[in-house]
């Protein structure tokens, strides 16, 4: 089946009337690098996806601000990292004043209300996941693709959040669900999917101290 393509590239935050598959990748994104291109690109192929947009975030409610980028640079850096067609950065959080993923979820849906969503994560996400606030609203209303991270994959499956989802996991063939009434591929609510792929080392952490040195 040929995909939908999204009536415009960048989400504007007043929402227009696309029919699409959008991943959800959020981040500091401080600075952006290629092992995030690398898991928009993975998400793209395997959930047969429109775009994944990357969502710059003002502030994660979970990161210190010591060490923070300015958010200017942090939205340039990933604007750097992805392609504007398929993989888009965005300041969409910021324009809706949004710093908690429940939230973003909730504007978006209320602005793009037929698109599908599909919320992007590390498996170190999936293991901080019950940390994150209203986290079991999230994965009962959104669904969820997790991809693997070093040192990281072993235990989040074997976690918390993991434990309480684990009668709601699928292939990630069958994240996407088709609907009789309009036969599109659509993302299945509370639903959330492993998916295998080449796990890079490269970490914003890693590029910062390097920059420092």
């Amino acid at each position: 089946m040929t995909p939908a393509h999204p009536t415009r590239a960048a989400p504007g935050p007043a929402g227009d009337g696309r029919r699409a598959r959008i991943g959800l990748l959020g981040g500091s994104f401080n600075p952006a690098h290629a092992g995030h291109r690398h898991v928009a690109e993975v998400a793209l192929r395997a959930l047969r996806l429109d775009q994944v947009w990357m969502l710059v975030s003002p502030g994660n409610p979970l990161k210190p601000r010591a060490g923070m980028a300015p958010f200017a640079e942090r939205l340039a850096s990933a604007r750097r990292v992805a392609d504007g067609v398929r993989v888009i950065a965005t300041d969409i959080e910021a324009r809706l004043g949004s710093r908690y993923t429940f939230r973003t979820l909730a504007l978006l849906r209320a602005r793009f209300r037929r698109v599908a969503f599909v919320l992007v994560l590390g498996a170190d996400n999936l293991l901080q996941l019950p940390r994150w606030r209203r986290w079991r609203e999230i994965a009962r209303q959104t669904a969820l693709a997790v991809l693997p991270r070093p040192g990281y994959s072993r235990m989040a499956l074997r976690g918390r959040a993991a434990s309480v989802l684990r009668h709601t996991r699928r292939d990630a063939g069958g994240l996407l669900a088709l609907t009789p009434q309009d036969g599109l591929l659509q993302a299945g609510e509370g639903a959330w999917c492993f998916i295998p792929a080449a796990e890079r080392s490269i970490s914003a952490t890693a590029i910062r101290a390097g920059a420092r040195s």
